[in-house]
């Protein structure tokens, strides 16, 4: 018998066997085939503030950062991360030793898992939840193990947690729980109350929390953002990862961020450090100033974004979806039972065909799919014009 080779093996290892060509890429593909409005991909269409695109340039031209910044990240940066914790949260961070910058958030999560998990180790997350979370948990040989934000009709559709639901999930072998909030793809941002119950249940079994906040400064109507590392017992506990892609609408330069307890954030940066090791040198100094804009930037910024939900929330239900209230981040889950359809996968790789419209099948996020197949989410971080147009578009699936 021949000894078996290499090639008889399959070339990718068998944690990342389920993780094929994203769907993101699937469908973008299929919207510049089409010649469809993009609303699937969360990035928006317009730059952020021009005081930060000059600064880069400024960096760029006065040589600051092209070659490799500090591993942890350029010192001004981690000065501008800190104080905006203190003044936004009261959460004080030293910047030394408490803050580490990333290649985006994406980075941030996979270097968390990384360092923090052992295999067989089991990771509770929210489900529907972003894909990066599946993937980095297995590449850490971790096994997540997801609580499911289910719909509720009360206080306007929402899609909620249940929290005996997550006690009942934690078991000897949890290590961590991976919270998101603001949320994507649900647009839920936890209340208080639920906040203190994982706060509590977290210091009760001694669980680390990495939590996903990227999208803090997107709250709209009478939802706050709060971190969790402002729960009694959680800043020691706590990994909180922030992005600028998402408040400064710059998501191609990839800078986001870790603040935690300096044996966190030492085990982090360990990880980090073989990874990319440094990235973004002249855009760190650009965002160390945009961390420093005035409250009116948030503010317009945040209005700015809940108008073009309001307007893409009324063509989505005009068109006879059932809307889901988007509390907070930049997108919209809506239900299309209510259209006689109920598998989001084909759905939305027939919209683009049938209205010229790009969504993601809210399903890619679940492990329980069947629990996600008549979901599907839509961006409205575009221009007012563009979701005005898609609205208009929209309307066909109605008629």
């Amino acid at each position: 018998m021949a000894a078996m080779t290499s090639s008889a093996r399959p070339l990718l290892n068998r944690r990342l066997a389920e993780f094929g060509t994203t769907i993101f890429a699937e469908m973008s593909a299929l919207a510049v085939s089409t010649g469809s409005i993009n609303l699937g991909q969360g990035f928006p269409d317009t730059d952020g503030p021009q005081e930060v695109r000059e600064a880069a340039v400024r960096a760029l031209r006065d040589g600051r950062g092209n070659q490799y910044p500090p591993g942890p990240g350029i010192p001004e940066l981690r000065t501008a991360i800190a104080a905006h914790q203190q003044r936004r949260y009261g959460l004080t961070f030293d910047p030394d030793t408490e803050v580490l910058v990333t290649a985006g958030a994406t980075e941030a999560i996979a270097a968390t898992l990384l360092a923090l998990l052992e295999p067989g180790d089991e990771v509770i997350a929210f489900e529907p939840y972003y894909d990066s979370y599946a993937a980095c948990i297995a590449m850490a040989g971790g096994v997540r193990v997801p609580v499911t934000l289910r719909p509720h009709q009360e206080n306007g559709a929402s899609f909620r947690l249940d929290l005996d639901e997550l006690r009942d999930a934690v078991t000897d072998r949890t290590r961590l729980l991976l919270v998101n909030t603001p949320h994507n793809p649900t647009g839920t941002v936890l209340t208080i109350a639920e906040l203190r119950a994982i706060a509590e249940l977290a210091v009760e079994r001694d669980l680390l929390v990495v939590t996903d906040e990227v999208y803090e400064h997107l709250v709209f109507d009478d939802a706050e953002h709060l971190p969790l590392a402002t729960f009694p017992g959680m800043r020691e506990r706590t990994v909180t990862i922030g992005s600028a892609g998402k408040s400064f609408s710059f998501t191609g330069w990839k800078v986001g961020w870790v603040t935690a307890a300096p044996g966190l954030v030492t085990a982090v940066r360990s990880a980090k450090q073989f990874l990319t090791y440094v990235s973004s040198g002249p855009f760190q100094y650009a965002v160390a100033e945009a961390l420093a804009l005035p409250d009116t930037y948030f503010e317009e910024f945040r209005a700015d974004m809940r108008a073009k939900r309001d307007l893409l929330a009324a063509g989505l239900a005009e068109a006879g979806f059932e809307v889901f209230r988007s509390a907070g981040t930049y997108f919209i889950t809506t239900d299309i039972r209510p259209l006689g359809e109920s598998d989001g996968f084909a759905f939305c790789r027939g919209l683009p065909e049938r209205a010229g419209v790009v969504a993601i099948p809210n399903a890619v996020f679940y492990d329980h799919r069947e629990a996600g197949a008549p979901f599907v989410r839509f961006a409205f971080c575009k221009r007012t014009e563009v979701l005005q147009e898609a609205a208009r578009r929209l309307k066909k699936l109605g008629g």
